[in-house]
């Protein structure tokens, strides 16, 4: 099956911290490095390294090649991905001792992609074909009705979350994954558990807690594995991308979590987002060491 991600590609200034500034304070870092992030292009980058036919729609600036460079080389089909007059989407990313992390985002490219030229792609889909979405670009709705209407399911991943987008994309929802937040955010919004939406996939992450699953394979909590994290950027885009390629390979669902658990387990061990995403034969050699031990 094919998977046709409309997400978000931006440029990563990641910064080592010993602590996050509080309001008025100037703090020197301790290191830098720049790369390229983005939930949509991460996500992307997942399912390819999870062995999934990826197709990536978005835009970037033609300045920042570098970008569709890096796409190309980890496996991701950007063929249509838009050179866009507007600056590249970057990101101020803040790591602490911890491996916690603050960002600041600016959507750029992400927020002008050619929504017609978007949704012309699906074509190329066939039915029981897979998009993926996130919050971070424009034409989300009407990217999903287009997608819909040729008969392709939906992943989203509402996050970062923004209420009123979540709300008119749910219904056309046939896997939503979210983290605590997300989900906590969601049942206010909508006055009820989620697990009354009836999606036929429903996956709240928990972090450290591990992360659980409801819908049509019944109910499962995958316990996480313990490591020794050094920055946590991108880990649920890591797990999202494994999940998704999983599922659409018609995968059992123990194992699909199981694996979308120890990619994630073993992205927080590395620094960075796209660039810190394990290959398959790397998440399946971890989960041979650790599957006695930890699952």
């Amino acid at each position: 099956m094919a998977i046709f991600n409309l997400g978000s590609i931006n440029i990563d200034l990641i910064y080592k911290v010993p602590h996050f500034p509080t309001a008025g304070e100037t703090l020197t870092t301790r290191s830098f490095m720049r790369a390229l992030g983005g939930k949509g292009a991460n996500q992307s980058i997942a399912l390819a390294a999870a062995g999934a036919s990826v197709f990536h729609i978005g835009a970037a600036n033609p300045d920042d090649s570098w970008l569709f460079d890096e796409m190309r080389a980890s496996g991701v089909d950007i063929t249509h991905v838009q050179e866009s007059g507007t600056p590249t989407g970057h990101a101020i990313v803040s790591v602490n001792d911890e491996g916690e992390n603050q960002i600041l985002l600016h959507p750029g490219a992400n927020r002008a992609i050619d929504i017609a030229a978007a949704n012309a792609v699906l074509d190329q889909g066939v039915v029981g074909d897979w998009v993926l979405l996130q919050n971070e670009t424009n034409g989300a709705l009407e990217f999903v009705e287009a997608a819909k209407a040729r008969g392709l399911h939906i992943a989203y991943s509402a996050a970062p979350f923004e209420e009123a987008v979540a709300l008119a994309l749910l219904p056309h929802c046939d896997l939503l994954i979210v983290n605590d937040g997300e989900a906590a955010a969601l049942v206010k919004a909508i006055g009820a558990p989620l697990e009354n939406l009836g999606l036929s996939h429903l996956v709240i992450t928990k972090g450290a807690h591990g992360a659980d699953y409801m819908g049509q394979y019944g109910t499962y909590h995958q316990p996480a594995c313990t490591v020794d994290a050094i920055d946590t950027t991108g880990a649920g885009d890591c797990f999202y991308g494994y999940f998704l390629a999983g599922l659409a390979a018609n995968e059992d669902i123990s194992a699909i979590l199981r694996d979308a658990s120890a990619a994630a387990a073993l992205q927080v061990t590395r620094s960075g987002a796209a660039k810190a995403i394990p290959l398959r034969q790397d998440v399946m050699a971890f989960v041979a060491a650790n599957i006695n031990d930890q699952w």
